[in-house]
C-alpha cells in the first residue's frame, strides 16, 4: 500500500504537466495572430505615406475639378466668393480650350522627336560597352550617365546659355568662319529641337545604364557559342543581345513616354531667353499658368486630372501592346 503525501496547504505551485498531455492552443493562435500583423505593421509607414502625400491629394484634385469659384457682388470691394458645383463644366472648358490642344500636339511632336532618338543612342552605347574591344569602358558609362545627374533646371540653363547667339561660343565660331545666316536655336520654327536636344542630353544615359545592366545579366555562354557559330558582333548584338533584353526596352521606351508628356522644366526655363515659347507650351505649363498665373485652381486641377488619365491610357495601351513581345518569357 503506497502512502500519499498530501502537499502542504497554502502551496500554490502548479502541478507538472503529463508529456502526453495536449498542450493549449493558445500559444499557437496568438504566435500565428503576431505573424499575420508583422507584414501590415511593417508596411503601415509605406501605406500612411502614401495615404498622406498621393491619395489625399489625388482624391483632392479630383473634387476640385467638379468645382467652380463664384463671386457674388457689384464689385466693389465687398464681394463674396463661394464655391459652387460645377459638373463637367471644367473639363469642357479644358477640351475645347486651342490652348490646350495646341500644347498637346506640341507635345506629341516633342515625343517624337526625342523618343525614338533618346532609346536609339542609349541602345547604341549600352552595345558598344557591352562588346568586348571597347576600351575605357569605366570612364565612358561615367561620362554618358554624367549628364543624367545634372538637374533640368541647370541643364537647361546651361543650354540655353549657348543657344543665345550674343553669347555662345558656338556663335562666335561660326562669326569667325564667316557663317552669319545661322539661325538661333530659340527661334519658333527650332524651339522644339532644342528642348528635346536638352531631353536628349540628359536621358541617353539613364536609360543607357538601364540596357547594359540587362546586357550583363546575360551569361557569356550564349556568346560564345554564337561566335563558335561564325556570328559577328553586329549579327550577336542584333539577334541576341537585342531580343534577350527587349523588357529593358520596353520598359525605358514606358518611362520615356510618361516623361515626355510631363515635360516643364525645360521649356518653363528657357521661356525667359526667347519669345518663341508661350506659358501654355507644354500641358504642365498650361496647368501651372492656370492655378498661379490666372487663380483659376478648379480649371487646372480639372486639366491635372485630364493629363493623369491620358498618361495611364497611353501607358496601359502601350503595355497592352508589346505585353506578348516583351514579357511572353514570364508566362
Amino acid at each position: 500500500m503506497t502512502a500519499t503525501v498530501d502537499a502542504p496547504r497554502g502551496d500554490t505551485t502548479p502541478a507538472p504537466r503529463h508529456p502526453l498531455a495536449p498542450r493549449s492552443p493558445k500559444g499557437p493562435k496568438r504566435r500565428r495572430a503576431k505573424g499575420a500583423l508583422t507584414p501590415w505593421m511593417m508596411l503601415a509607414p509605406g501605406i500612411v505615406l502614401f495615404t498622406v502625400f498621393m491619395a489625399a491629394p489625388i482624391f483632392y484634385t479630383l473634387a476640385l475639378s467638379f468645382q467652380k469659384e463664384q463671386v457674388k457682388g457689384l464689385g466693389l470691394g465687398g464681394d463674396s466668393r463661394t464655391r459652387e458645383f460645377a459638373g463637367l463644366e471644367n473639363y469642357v472648358s479644358t477640351f475645347s480650350d486651342p490652348e490646350f490642344l495646341a500644347s498637346v500636339g506640341r507635345v506629341l511632336v516633342y515625343g517624337l522627336i526625342l523618343v525614338p532618338t533618346m532609346l536609339g543612342l542609349a541602345l547604341l552605347f549600352a552595345l558598344l560597352l557591352d562588346a568586348r574591344r571597347t576600351g575605357a569602358k569605366g570612364f565612358s558609362r561615367v561620362s554618358i550617365f554624367l549628364p543624367y545627374a545634372v538637374p533640368a533646371v541647370i541643364s537647361s540653363l546651361l543650354w540655353g546659355f549657348l543657344y543665345l547667339p550674343a553669347v555662345s561660343p558656338f556663335y562666335w565660331i561660326f562669326e569667325q568662319l564667316g557663317w552669319d545666316d545661322v539661325p538661333s536655336l530659340l527661334s519658333p520654327g527650332l524651339v522644339i529641337f532644342a528642348i528635346a536636344n536638352i531631353g536628349l542630353w540628359g536621358g541617353v544615359g539613364f536609360n543607357m545604364i538601364v540596357m547594359y545592366t540587362s546586357l550583363k545579366a546575360v551569361p557569356s555562354d550564349i556568346y560564345e557559342a554564337a561566335r563558335i557559330d561564325g556570328a559577328s558582333e553586329v549579327q550577336i548584338a542584333w539577334r541576341i543581345k537585342v531580343p534577350i533584353i527587349m523588357p529593358a526596352l520596353i520598359m525605358t521606351a514606358l518611362f520615356s513616354m510618361i516623361a515626355t508628356l510631363q515635360v516643364f522644366a525645360e521649356p518653363m526655363t528657357l521661356r525667359p531667353l526667347t519669345n518663341s515659347l508661350s506659358t501654355s507650351w507644354s500641358p504642365l505649363m498650361f496647368v501651372y499658368r492656370d492655378a498661379f498665373t490666372r487663380d483659376d485652381i478648379y480649371s487646372a486641377a480639372a486639366t491635372s486630372i485630364i493629363i493623369a488619365l491620358a498618361t495611364f491610357a497611353i501607358s496601359f495601351l502601350f503595355l497592352r501592346v508589346v505585353q506578348r513581345r516583351a514579357f511572353g518569357q514570364e508566362d
